[in-house]
């Protein structure tokens, strides 16, 4: 159940995001399009969020340290950038225009995110 719930926020947060960033867009030529894009979208950035980010962190350790975690920032950016590559060999209408709508897309994403979860009691999400 806690996965779904996470799943279902990480959705919310990529609309959310599409809505504000520009440079960020779901083409679908439905509603029903774009929300299954979405969800789509949704797992497969936290797939790659969760296969590669850690070891990311264990490799480039020194960097987060040195740049005091403001490494981070474009690692996000970059794994953002490769689930729309992701996203693009699957044929779904999600698309991302560059560095920086990636940049601002995985910041943005990462507040809704925080937020969503903010209202969501632990036990519901599966947590405690």
């Amino acid at each position: 159940m806690g996965f779904l719930i996470t799943w279902v926020i990480s959705a919310i947060a990529l609309w959310v995001t599409t809505k504000v960033v520009s440079g960020i867009d779901v083409t679908g030529s439905s509603t029903t399009k774009n929300l299954l894009t979405l969800l789509a979208v949704a797992l497969i950035f936290g797939l790659v969020n969760a296969i590669l980010k850690p070891i990311i962190k264990v490799v480039g350790c020194v960097f987060y340290v040195l740049t005091l975690g403001l490494i981070a920032l474009v690692v996000n950016a970059l794994l953002f950038l490769l689930t729309d590559w992701l996203a693009g060999l699957l044929d779904l209408p999600f698309n991302i225009n560059g560095f920086w709508p990636a940049f601002w897309g995985a910041i943005v994403m990462s507040i809704v995110t925080w937020a969503i979860s903010l209202v969501i009691p632990d036990r519901v999400k599966g947590e405690a």
